[in-house]
């Protein structure tokens, strides 16, 4: 399932957009793949580098990493630059399902 099709799913979709280079980015890596594990097939989960996929990074603009975002039935549900914890992801991710 693409991108595209993921973000019109009736499931949450969380797309974290990041950069090799982003020490920030680096460090909420584990936060999200704790956060994305708990949840299992409930959510989509996309990473998304900004460098090697400059369309997408115009297109969602973004003007920092880490920027996440939540979607579900197509509509943007939350959007976030900087680092966030396992527990303050958990929390969105909840309020959004």
């Amino acid at each position: 399932m693409n991108l595209a099709n993921k973000i019109e799913s009736d499931r949450l979709t969380m797309i974290n957009f990041h950069a090799s280079w982003c020490g920030p980015c680096i460090a909420m890596k584990p936060h999200l793949d704790e956060t994305v594990a708990k949840y299992g097939v409930a959510i989509h989960y996309e990473r998304v580098d900004i460098d090697r996929n400059p369309g997408l990074a115009k297109i969602f603009e973004i003007r920092g990493v880490p920027t996440t975002m939540l979607y579900k039935s197509g509509k943007m549900k939350w959007r976030h630059s900087g680092v966030l914890s396992s527990q303050q992801l958990t929390e969105i991710v909840n309020e959004n399902l």
